[in-house]
């Protein structure tokens, strides 16, 4: 482990404690936030019940299926747009000011086109997060060295070898940086549509438990909901980390 890695070990176990022992000693109202340890001591109550289970891996579900899909379409986009830059072009004003718009506003459309169930949530997950996967796309593909186009044209490659055996490895960090952008903005996208659009999945189990006073799950489940996605990034980190020492840490 580097010494980075240890310092921020280090920095988060200091922060835990301040925390604990502000809490403890009263300087943080209770009523607000509680002491890490009882967040655990929530999560682990609030885990052994089947419901919440449930909730939970049908949040994963939704959010799993957002992510596929996003990335999925964010990619072939990316790479559709590169291949028309006057296309590109074109749309660059509305993806950069994509994000501007309220996304949620489309849940009553999505409704209507899927029906009362999760596709819905699955859909604002998608759109949240599709066009982060296209803009790092295209960031990817832009920076691809054009000796390595080159190459493949004098070693003869087909189009579709190009892009396998040479566009995406070359652009493989930024395209990891884009998933990693879609699974927050999954979590994000689908999350907060079950905190006020649903009534089930571990959103809508963290509003209910803060519209109850109910700090420990409340508080337990969004420890959870860390663990989880902290867990996953940190994955695809250490495959970032991978990739940067095969080039030699560029």
């Amino acid at each position: 482990m580097s010494r980075a890695s240890w310092y921020r070990i280090v920095l988060l176990a200091a922060f835990l404690a301040v925390l604990e022992l502000c809490c403890r000693l009263g300087l943080i109202d209770r009523s607000a936030v509680i002491p890490p340890t009882e967040m655990i001591a929530g999560a682990r109550d609030a885990l052994s019940v089947a419901a919440t289970r449930h909730g939970i891996l049908l949040t994963l579900e939704s959010v799993f299926a957002s992510i596929v899909l996003s990335v999925t379409a964010g990619i072939a986009t990316g790479l559709a747009l590169h291949r028309l830059p006057r296309v590109h072009r074109a749309l660059d004003p509305f993806l950069a000011s994509y994000y501007a718009v309220p996304t949620f506003i489309f849940y009553p459309v999505f409704i209507v086109l899927f029906g009362l169930n999760r596709w819905p949530l699955v859909a604002i997950g998608f759109v949240f997060s599709v066009v982060a996967v296209v803009i790092n796309t295209l960031d990817g593909l832009s920076r691809v060295p054009r000796a390595l186009v080159r190459t493949a044209l004098a070693l003869r490659l087909s189009r579709a070898q190009t892009i396998i055996y040479v566009t995406f490895p070359a652009a493989m960090p930024w395209l990891l940086t884009g998933v990693k952008l879609a699974i927050a903005y999954s979590f994000i996208g689908v999350i907060a549509g079950e905190f006020v659009l649903s009534n089930e999945g571990l959103g809508h189990i963290i509003a209910f438990a803060y519209n109850s006073f109910e700090n420990p799950t409340m508080y337990g489940l969004i420890l959870v909901l860390f663990v989880i996605v902290g867990g996953i990034n940190m994955a695809i980190w250490s495959q970032e980390r991978r990739i940067y020492e095969r080039r030699g840490g560029r």
